[in-house]
């Protein structure tokens, strides 16, 4: 899959990042990290001090990912509502779920302080950003006077994890959508 392309540091942090999304913590072994990888048996602990390590370089690289994602969107050109109902409808892979939100439903990741951190770093990020925007927006007469910018953005936050959950459980992503125009009919009022 990887081999010849990316280094094996690399390769192990893809795999991991992969498998975590798929299988979360305890389902991803160092035996299918390696297989999903195209790596040799020692390779793992050569270039990383064990699962834990490897686990938190896959975690902190789908954080930054999920971030840049995020701020590349909301950064974008628009009007404050704009900015925000383009982050809301980028194109995502709804029934998979967030690689980060799945993350922090895991146990074993919400147990270790280490490996939560990079989670609720990269959360705590976006909401700041859709905060400033939101108060970007009231001065512009975008939004209401009393609208209060940290609720809204962890309103935003929260119709994304949740439009997730309910679109995974339904196996539509009509319950997504649902929630953003929603939210988006909320926010224009």
């Amino acid at each position: 899959m990887y081999i010849g392309r990316v280094s094996t540091p690399k390769r192990l942090i893809e795999s991991t990042r992969e498998l975590l999304w798929e299988r979360g913590y305890v389902g991803t072994s160092p035996k299918a990290i390696l297989e999903r990888a195209e790596a040799g048996q020692g390779s793992m602990y050569h270039h990383f001090k064990g699962k834990p390590d490897l686990a938190l370089a896959a975690i902190r690289r789908t954080a930054e990912e999920l971030l840049a994602a995020a701020e590349g969107v909301l950064a974008g050109p628009g009007s404050p509502y704009e900015r925000i109902e383009a982050y809301l409808r980028r194109e995502r892979d709804v029934l998979r779920g967030c690689p980060v939100g799945r993350l922090t439903m895991d146990p074993d990741v919400i147990a270790s302080d280490e490996l939560r951190a990079p989670l609720d770093v990269t959360l705590d990020r976006i909401r700041r950003l859709i905060a400033g925007i939101v108060e970007e927006g009231k001065e512009q007469g975008q939004f209401g006077p009393r609208v209060d910018a940290a609720e809204i953005a962890a309103t935003v936050l929260a119709t994304v994890q949740g439009g997730y959950v309910l679109a995974r459980a339904s196996g539509s992503p009509a319950a997504f959508d649902a929630g953003v125009r929603g939210l988006l009919s909320l926010l224009r009022s």
